[in-house]
Order: structure tokens, then sequence, then C-alpha cells
């Protein structure tokens, strides 16, 4: 049995946290690998340093070191940070290097690279910490290990096949003889041999990437949250933790509102029919959520109500455009050039709509009014509304669930500018405007989920 097993900043941020998890690394039982993120708020760091002209190199170097030294200092002392320390400034050498080179500032993934340092330090630091206990490990770069990732900089995905060619020679042998392998998370390397970027918060998809390469039984994210939640806490009171969730729930919570999980995790476990466990580092006893292929029937409704705000309808009319595919291919080709987050599309007899972020919507418009103008008889803007994603099992199979969604959402007094039904079948999406957004989830919440008795 492998488990892949990933730790968040948070997790690794701290001698304490990394005590925390070395602890719950070396007592799960059976074979397994590890994967990290960054210390919480290094790839911040290291991000805002490259958009920060004024500070000088040798502040971020400062930085940078004395805050993992502190660190290591607080876990070792004697002969292991000694040991620790020279590897520690071999891999810091090579960072200032490549920080240091500004002509290789003008590659393409120079911001790949410089924000794929902080991974390359804390798994240095938690696998000496487990041969510190007294276990094997080693340190393992995504090169090293052979992770290997295809597409745009700062928006990569994994090449799950070669991947997994590699890892079975680079990484497989090492758990087999009981090594645990540290290895990085948020980047592969690309065909040229940059390294490539996942996105942010993409040390998820990292560990389902590697749990797909080696054929991991189970992917454990071990994070700073219980799981997925009924809702939002802050927003709904008595949200309450999700005990399991099949792979289309939880993708479609992750990538419209929750932020728990990065919503590509899901593709690559899903797969290989691997379960999904969200754990807590700061509670390991607590069930967490499972996610797998099976589930059991929920009582209610709903079994979750998440929001995504800050964005933005894009309407673009054209007559009798439901008659005129290839100018429908077009738009969209257009606007998919750009490579930003689409959340929803919907169209009429003249006119189709997408749901951006806000920030991207300039973006957009310089897209589209490239276009002929004879082709496109106006674009409409629409600011600051909210997504609403209500997760229920098999919802398409339930006469009138519609109709009891939306007459709650009438009850916030809330009007429904976009809808998306159908394309799921355990989630309905709509948009609102955003100052009735946080209304509407209470009264969802309340209504499907908080007064059915589990």
């Amino acid at each position: 049995m492998i488990t892949v097993m990933k730790f968040g900043g948070t997790s690794v941020g701290s001698a304490e946290a990394m005590k925390r998890s070395a602890n719950i690394i070396v007592s799960g039982s059976g074979k397994k690998a590890v994967v990290v993120s960054a210390m919480s708020g290094i790839t911040n760091f290291l991000v805002s340093a490259l958009d920060d002209k004024t500070l000088k190199d040798e502040d971020i170097f400062c930085k940078f070191k004395e805050r993992h030294m502190t660190v290591a200092k607080e876990l070792f002392e004697g002969k292991r940070l000694e040991e620790f320390t020279e590897e520690f400034e071999k891999r810091f050498d090579e960072f200032k290097k490549l920080y240091s080179d500004k002509d290789g500032w003008n590659s393409p993934y120079f911001k790949d690279n410089i924000s794929s340092q902080g991974e390359r330090f804390s798994s240095l630091m938690l696998s000496h910490l487990i041969m510190e206990m007294g276990y094997k490990s080693v340190a393992l770069t995504s090169e090293d290990a052979g992770i290997y990732a295809v597409g745009a900089p700062l928006s990569g995905e994994c090449d799950l096949e070669r991947t997994a060619s590699s890892m079975g020679i680079n990484v497989k042998p090492l758990i087999d003889d009981g090594t645990i392998p540290i290895i990085t998370g948020f980047y592969g390397i690309s065909e040229s041999g940059e390294p490539l970027t996942f996105g942010r918060g993409g040390s998820d998809y990292a560990a389902a990437a590697i749990g797909n390469a080696l054929d991991a039984d189970t992917i454990e994210i071990w994070t700073d949250v219980n799981g997925f939640m009924s809702a939002d806490p802050r927003v709904v009171e008595d949200a309450v933790t999700i005990k399991e969730m099949n792979f289309n729930e939880a993708a479609e919570l992750a990538y419209f509102g929750a932020k728990v999980l990065h919503p590509r995790t899901i593709e690559p476990a899903r797969m290989k029919h691997i379960s999904v466990k969200i754990k807590n580092s700061y509670q390991p006893e607590h069930p967490g959520t499972l996610i797998y292929n099976l589930r059991k029937k929920s009582k209610s409704l709903l079994k979750a109500v998440a929001m995504k705000s800050d964005l933005s309808i894009v309407t673009i009319r054209a007559g009798e455009l439901a008659y005129r595919p290839k100018l429908i291919a077009t738009i969209i080709d257009r606007i998919g050039d750009l490579d930003i987050p689409l959340y929803a599309v919907s169209t009429s007899l003249s006119t189709i709509a997408f749901l951006f972020h806000n920030n991207d919507t300039a973006r957009i418009l310089g897209e589209i009014r490239g276009m002929h103008s004879e082709e496109i008889e106006g674009i409409e803007i629409k600011n600051d509304v909210a997504l609403i994603c209500a997760v229920g099992d098999d919802l398409l199979d339930k006469n009138g669930f519609s109709g009891d969604i939306f007459g709650a959402v009438k009850e916030a007094e809330a009007n429904v500018e976009m809808i998306s039904e159908g394309a799921s079948d355990v989630s309905l999406n709509f948009v609102v405007p955003t100052e009735s957004a946080l209304d509407v989830v209470r009264i969802l919440h309340k209504k499907f989920i908080s007064s059915v008795k589990k």
C-alpha cells in the first residue's frame, strides 16, 4: 500500500509545524511518499520580490536564508545541523546565482523558476527532520523525481504518462526500500528542462499527479482545516465538515469557491480511482473528508453551498448568433487564447454571456474588440456579481429541485443574473449581485442543510 501525503505551507511553516507533520508521516502505516509546499509566506515573498524593483538582491537573500535557518536551528543541532547547513548552502548558492543572472530574467520560465524555490528548501528541511527521528529519507526536487509538465509558463499541467515512467525509475525503488522521499510540490519540468509551475496552490495537484504516477492507494492532503465544509464557516456559523463526497462533488466545490483543495487535484486521482483524504495537520485525529467514487446518499437536497465573488458577466451581442456557430467558435477561440479561468457560459438567440473574474474583463474587451465590428453588435459588462454553487446528490433526478432552490433565493430578495443548470448532475450554479450573495448562501444552508436531521 502506497500513500502520498501532501503538506501545505502552514503545515511546514515553523519548527513546531514541521515536527507535527513529521510525526504524522512516520506514524502512518505502509509505504509513503511526501509532497511539500514552500514554508508559509515564502512563495508570496519571492513573487513580491520579482515585482518590487526597489528591493536589493542581498536583502532578498538575507531574509530568505534567515527564515529557513531560524527554523533549522530550532530543529537541529550538532552534526545534523552541520549536514543540513551544507546541503542548504549548495541549494542557496544555486538560488542566488539564478536570481542574480539578470540575463536570465528574460526567460519566459524565470518567474516559474524563482517562485518554486521555496519548495526546494522546505523539502530538504523536512527530510532531515525525518532522518533525525531515525527513519530513512531523501529530499527530491521535481527534477530528481522526474515530474514533467507541459503548457504555458505559470500555468502548467503534469505530463502524467512521462511522469509515471520517470518516477517508476527514480522514486518507486526508494519507496520499496523503505525510504521516505520528500518531494517538491508546485512545479514540474518542461520539455526544455525549465521549471514550470502548476499555478498557485498547485502542490495539491502535484500530489495527485504523483499519486497517479505511483499507482498510490490513497492521497492525503494535509492542511489547516478539517476538510470540505457545508459552507464557509466565516459566513455560516453552523457549517459542518462533509464526511464523504464523490469526485464530481469535490471538483465542483473546489472550482466554484471552496478553497480547501486546488480544483485540478481531482482528475489525476479520479483517473485511477485513488481516494483523496483532506486532513488537518493541527487535528490529525479528526476524520476529515474522504473523496472517492462511491458515497452514501445525503438526506438533504444539498450537501454544500459555496460562493465565488469579484466576478463580472461579459455579454456579447450579434444578430442571430445561435445560427452562426462559426462566430461563436471564433469568440471562444479569441477568449481561449487569453488562458484565463471561465466560470460560466450562457447563450440566447442573439447573445452569448461569459462569467470571468473582475480583473480579467479589460483583457477580454481588448480581445473581442479586435474582431470585425460588423460581426459584433455590442458588448456589455456587469461587474461585481457572485457565483453561487449549490452541490447535492443527483440533482437532475429530483423533480422541482431548481424551483426549491430559487424559491429560497427569492427570500433573500436576490435577482438571478445568470444560470448554469444541466451541465453537471451534482450542482446548480447561478449568479447574483455581490451584495446579495451572503444572504443567499445563509438561506440555502439553513433551508436545505442545517434544518435536515442527519
